[in-house]
């Protein structure tokens, strides 16, 4: 079983009706027992990165995910979820995160040319820059769906993959069992759902 976090950020309606379109077995929960019993866990997010750390924390779900992440289950953030595995956001202030990719969130606009717009929003190509079981499914240059105005930084040894928007930006990060995406794989068509599919094949002590 793949447990959806439920801290009350977002809608999760379209990733779970993604993952039970590749035959997974899945639950939106906020309970912390089911999170020990999932075989893999999913933070989603959208939103501000202060007030979504704030309600995972006040959800009592904050300590399990790092505690279960630490214990070798597979975890997966996608968009602000994957923001909130770096040890901090400068988003709107210094905040902190997770701790479980190194690294910091930073604005984009402060890498990419001034004419183009924020937040970005749109297809682009992946860019991988290193093997990664999440990506056994998809080829190099396969387009996803974006949508950011912050980007992981200083995280140059869990960077799996990037996308070209003025500048090469983070797309993806792994460290062994925690994986994070920049963009939706649920709303990134036959492309998401492979990286969905092969998340959810992953098993905690295979994953090294």
């Amino acid at each position: 079983m793949v447990a959806i976090v439920d801290y009350g950020v977002g809608n999760l309606f379209s990733l779970k009706s993604s993952l039970e379109a590749i035959g997974a077995d899945v639950c939106v929960t906020a309970d912390i027992e089911a999170l020990r019993r999932a075989d893999q866990i999913i933070l989603p997010g959208v939103g501000a990165f202060e007030d979504a750390a704030r309600k995972l924390r006040e959800s009592g779900m904050y300590d399990a995910v790092i505690a279960l992440a630490k214990a070798g289950k597979p975890l997966l953030g996608i968009c602000l979820g994957m923001q909130m595995l770096f040890e901090k956001s400068y988003e709107y202030g210094c905040h902190e995160g997770l701790g479980l990719i190194r690294g910091s969130v930073k604005p984009i606009s402060d890498v990419i040319a001034k004419d183009l717009k924020i937040p970005h929003i749109g297809w682009n190509a992946l860019d991988f820059t290193k093997e990664s079981p999440l990506f056994k499914y998809i080829k190099n240059g396969d387009y996803v769906y974006f949508v950011h105005s912050y980007y992981g930084a200083d995280c140059e040894d869990s960077v799996i993959a990037k996308s070209e928007y003025g500048a090469p930006l983070t797309a993806a990060v792994a460290d062994k069992n925690v994986f994070g995406c920049q963009f939706h794989p649920e709303k990134s068509g036959d492309v998401g759902l492979a990286i969905l599919r092969a998340f959810v094949e992953m098993k905690e002590g295979e994953i090294c």
